[in-house]
């Protein structure tokens, strides 16, 4: 499973990380990327689910 945290996003005074993971689907076995922007400190929480 790849992962990768892609981009540092500035909005006022919040920041926030674009994180981007590449799921396998268990039926077909196609690999799908799910997005999320989130804070820095919850990404690795993130990438960690399955």
């Amino acid at each position: 499973m790849a992962k990768k945290s892609v981009a540092s996003l500035q909005t006022g005074s919040k920041r926030l990380t674009k994180a981007i993971k590449m799921v396998k689907s268990p039926k077909t076995g196609a690999y799908t990327f799910v997005e999320s922007i989130m804070a820095p400190e919850v990404v690795n929480d993130f990438l960690k689910q399955k």
